[in-house]
């Protein structure tokens, strides 16, 4: 199994023969059932984060000196912080996403949508066209961010994902390091420069007196999960979606749409696995697994759970426990962006199925995938247009 490039068959396969299995390439333990992954995000005693972030390819010396210079550091913060710091920093970045706050962003983000729907004709890529920075611009101003290069965002978290989370050679990782070690160069001079009592996150930040280093560690990650993973998932819910016999002509109809993002949530998480370390020996599917070991989760294979989901392989929006997926995590470390996400793909799929009732894909061929450890995703939808 490749798990960089993980098949449904692979994933099933692990579920039904070997729900915790020690890779020998990786060295990590995968752990695919629903329940054994449910249960390792709902017990951060015996389950430590420390890993979450952590390279998967080794950065060698050369590559960190290159980020050293730029001071560039990951310290436990949120997705990676078992430590007591973690509630309160969660609580400050929570206030920007309160469900209020979120749905206000609905009317931008049909906003948005059309401006990008306006441009299109004929036959269109809609990774590109409307999945790629729509969720950068949105991140950025219900975080009161301004006065950003959101080209320059992609560029630098694209590189940062594959650095982190890819499988790359020596001399890839000295390519990347170098927009990730600017991006946490401009992070760290934008927080140094914020106002205390501004009304971004940057600001709140420093009116928390959080250390800059830390601050430059939170938003580093946050700024890239929390406008890439949606990229992933309008991706995913578009060509999801497009390959479902008379499914798009319905993203119209009151609930749909929002159906139809939890199926592909519960099938085609964009993101398809998360880490964890054991605290302490730990027995998971009646398998011992030390302490120290780092454990892969299975997300996309636990939404596809026979004991969890009837009929795991069909595609069905009307799926009444669609939502109990775990494409989010679960516990204290579920994911803080999510009702914004969800927003986010039911608007833009509503808003072009609005716009182009009769889309369809352009090609019966596969498109081309996001291949990450963690991030799997279409990096193409190319449809034909129809008004």
């Amino acid at each position: 199994m490749d798990l960089f490039q993980p098949e449904p068959a692979d994933l099933r396969s692990l579920r039904e023969n070997a729900p915790v299995h020690r890779d020998e390439r990786t060295g990590m333990w995968l752990v695919s059932r629903y329940d054994d992954v449910r249960a390792v995000l709902a017990d951060p005693r015996r389950f430590h984060p420390d890993n979450a972030l952590t390279a998967v390819t080794g950065i060698p010396r050369p590559v960190l000196r290159v980020l050293a210079r730029a001071g560039f550091s990951l310290p436990p913060t949120l997705a990676n912080n078992g430590t007591d710091t973690h509630a309160a920093l969660r609580r400050l970045v929570a206030r920007f996403l309160t469900p209020a706050r979120v749905a206000a962003m609905g009317p931008r983000i049909a906003e948005l949508a059309a401006e990008r729907l306006d441009r299109l004709d004929g036959r269109a890529d809609l990774h590109p066209a409307l999945a790629r920075d729509l969720p950068a611009i949105v991140l950025l101003e219900v975080m009161g961010i301004r006065d950003v290069d959101v080209e320059a965002l992609k560029v630098w978290s694209t590189a940062s994902l594959e650095l982190f989370w890819g499988d790359v050679t020596v001399a890839r990782q000295h390519e990347l390091a170098r927009p990730a070690a600017a991006f946490h160069q401009w992070l760290t001079s934008r927080i140094k420069a914020a106002d205390p009592a501004g009304d971004d996150l940057f600001g709140a930040l420093r009116a928390q007196g959080v250390p800059i280093r830390d601050a430059a560690g939170l938003c580093y990650f946050l700024l890239i999960a929390g406008q890439e993973t949606t990229t992933q998932l309008l991706s995913a819910a578009f060509y999801a979606v497009l390959r479902q016999d008379g499914l798009w002509s319905r993203l119209t109809e009151p609930g749909v749409a929002a159906a139809c993002v939890e199926e592909v949530l519960r099938r085609d998480p964009p993101v398809s696995t998360w880490r964890r370390i054991t605290a302490e020996p730990v027995t998971l599917s009646g398998v011992d697994v030390p302490a120290g070991e780092p454990l892969l989760l299975m997300l996309a294979g636990s939404g596809s759970d026979p004991d969890v989901f009837a009929e795991p392989e069909r595609f069905c929006p009307a799926r009444p426990n669609a939502r109990k997926h775990l494409a989010f995590g679960f516990g204290r470390h579920f994911c803080l962006g999510a009702g914004l996400a969800r927003l986010e793909a039911e608007v833009v799929l509503r808003e072009t199925a609005r716009r182009f009732p009769e889309l369809r894909l352009a090609s019966t061929e596969p498109p081309p995938m996001l291949g990450l450890l963690s991030f799997r995703a279409p990096l193409s939808v190319e449809v034909e247009l129809v008004p």
